[in-house]
């Protein structure tokens, strides 16, 4: 088999900053950020998207508030984002504390304001094939698979994950493409042979090294949306690279362009339009 092509994220979030930082618009867009308590992932992704947001020109209006805050305060907060014609896009850090009810806040943040894509109306307007941002991750990894020419119609493609923000969505982005999708989860039986039948893999479990070179059918393509501190993903991926034809890299495949594809996102919102998903 040719040795597999590696989808390099951290390169193609590159070329893309470098176009993003050609635009011309009449005032430069802003993203707002918003952090709930200490969590310390979620400290350093907010440090991560404020210095992309500069290296291309995108103001941040970053708050970050105590773990104290009630939902009733987040959303206070969320809804002055709103109304504020300046803010071009709105996200919140996750997670947040277990006080906050996560799903209410991110609803209330408006659709063409929602960078993020994780607002339900939008993922409910994505999973219809209307314009919406789609989740930022997902988004990504479309993007990635585009953009190396992966052939997605007519393929069959299983997802390991159902979360709101990246299972959920990518599912339904390949579904738009065309793909036929299988969802997998903690409750799927037999998981190494339905992941077998698949010429796309999406592993995003939060599990390190969960999936197994043997369960991915030669020539597959496999995308490692997970990572882990020890610098590994969902994926086993060193013996899984003999067996597929294309793989993204842990680290530099997905996590570059969950950014870029926020900051795409932020500056199609500031222009009133959506990128397409």
């Amino acid at each position: 088999m040719p040795f597999p092509v590696c989808l390099d994220g951290r390169q193609l979030a590159r070329d893309l900053e470098a176009r993003l930082s050609q635009r011309h618009l009449h005032q430069p867009p802003v993203l707002a950020i918003l952090q709930v308590g200490e969590e310390a992932a979620s400290s350093t992704y907010a440090r991560m998207k404020i210095k992309a947001c500069q290296r291309v020109g995108i103001d941040v209006v970053m708050e970050h508030v105590p773990a104290s805050f009630s939902t009733r305060q987040v959303l206070s907060l969320l809804e002055k984002w709103n109304q504020n014609p300046a803010i071009s896009g709105i996200m919140m850090e996750h997670p947040v504390p277990p006080h906050i009810n996560e799903r209410e806040c991110f609803d209330a943040i408006h659709p063409a304001k929602d960078v993020d894509g994780a607002n339900a109306i939008s993922f409910g307007r994505l999973s219809m094939g209307d314009p919406a941002f789609g989740s930022a991750t997902p988004s990504g990894i479309m993007h990635l698979l585009r953009h190396y020419h992966i052939e997605v119609e007519g393929k069959e493609a299983v997802v390991l994950g159902r979360s709101a923000i990246l299972g959920r969505p990518m599912a339904a982005m390949l579904i738009n493409a065309h793909a036929t999708v299988t969802i997998c989860h903690s409750r799927t039986q037999h998981l190494p042979d339905i992941v077998r039948r698949a010429d796309i893999v999406v592993a995003a479990v939060h599990r390190e090294r969960f999936v197994q070179a043997d369960w991915v059918k030669p020539g597959a393509v496999v995308v490692d949306a997970g990572f882990h501190a020890s610098g590994h993903g969902d994926v086993e991926m060193a013996p899984v690279i003999q067996r597929c034809s294309a793989y993204t890299p842990v680290p530099g495949g997905v996590g570059p362009m969950t950014v870029i594809t926020l900051l795409m996102h932020t500056v199609a919102a500031a222009q009133g339009s959506f990128l397409p998903e």
